[in-house]
């Protein structure tokens, strides 16, 4: 890895060279050992990038040729999570997979606007940057969304909705409303919360056992909880506890407030929800709230899986997006 803004192809948009995962795990406190291991390797065999906004780096895959497949994660987990639809997909799509600002293996910095409308801007400015304009060949996108993947995702489509080909909602949200389980409230306290969040490190590692119907092995456990390994990185984590829109009158509420009504616009495309029934956060209010917004959706329930839906229906979720991405679009 390089700390050194990425070189472009002008046509294209990729970059030339990965980067020095030597240098790159130092500068984001994570042991190197750690990324060279085989067993992670095997897990997660994919060069590393980065993509230079302001001061910071934005860590991100880009995989494979083709079509555009950009894949947008949630809170709290890091491109790890898109793995394995990665290497199933990446023989015929371009997998384009972001760490959002704070989280996996972009950037962690100490001080930093960690709301919604910051990794929605550094989504516009990593994108714009990688794709070719959206008349050229590659340059319209089929979009992944999961968790706060929801929001940041849709609010870059709202901004470039001439990029959007095909729209894939996983357990997420982009809506004004919605419960918001205590679990989750407590880990907005003033003092305690931050306390279990950053201290403790009880969200990401609460996810991790509670977010899938079948436990996850060790190992991918391990790597969930990697790049939080520490107070500081661990800020990005808490960034996203406290963004969440519980005062009406909040920034990010308004914002959702936009992204909502802007559903309308991604009507006309092609939309598949795949949606794991057992997700005690996500829960199906949500899924309805999708499908009232997306009426000629496609949906897939998985009665067995939970909010890591990628984890736990994996083995029918892909070749069902396969066919999704095959079929035609506008």
């Amino acid at each position: 890895m390089s700390t050194e803004p990425d070189t472009r192809d002008p046509v294209g948009g990729k970059t030339k060279r990965g980067v020095d995962r030597r240098h790159w795990a130092a500068k984001v406190g994570i042991a190197f050992r750690r990324l060279k291991d085989p067993r992670f390797r095997a897990l997660y065999p994919f060069e590393s990038r980065l993509h230079s906004i302001g001061r910071w780096s934005y860590h991100y895959l880009d995989e494979g040729e083709g079509e555009p497949v950009v894949m947008v994660h949630g809170n709290p987990t890091w491109s790890f999570y898109y793995r394995n639809l990665v290497k199933g997909l990446r023989n015929q799509y371009r997998c384009l997979v972001p760490d959002h600002m704070g989280c996996g293996l972009s950037e962690k910095p100490k001080r930093y606007d960690y709301t919604l409308e910051r990794h929605i801007i550094n989504i516009e400015d990593w994108l714009e940057g990688v794709l070719p304009p959206p008349g050229w060949n590659g340059g319209r996108i089929n979009m992944i969304v999961h968790d706060w993947g929801g929001p940041i995702g849709l609010g870059y489509a709202a901004r470039h909705p001439e990029r959007i080909r095909r729209l894939v909602v996983l357990n997420s949200w982009a809506f004004a409303s919605g419960t918001v389980p205590q679990r989750i409230r407590m880990c907005r306290w003033p003092v305690v919360g931050e306390y279990m969040v950053r201290r403790m490190n009880l969200f990401a590692v609460k996810a991790a056992e509670l977010c899938t119907v079948k436990p996850l092995d060790p190992l991918v456990r391990k790597y969930y909880l990697m790049p939080y390994n520490s107070w500081n990185n661990r800020i990005g984590i808490n960034g996203f506890v406290r963004d969440i829109p519980l005062e009406p009158s909040t920034p990010t509420r308004r914002l959702l407030g936009q992204i909502e009504k802007n559903l309308s616009t991604f009507s006309g495309i092609p939309v598949l929800i795949q949606w794991g029934m057992k997700d005690w956060c996500f829960t199906s209010s949500f899924l309805n709230q999708w499908k009232r917004n997306f009426t000629g959706a496609e949906v897939d329930e998985y009665p067995d899986a939970g909010h890591y839906v990628v984890e736990d229906a994996l083995p029918k979720m892909l070749p069902r997006l396969r066919g999704f991405l095959e079929s035609p679009a506008p």
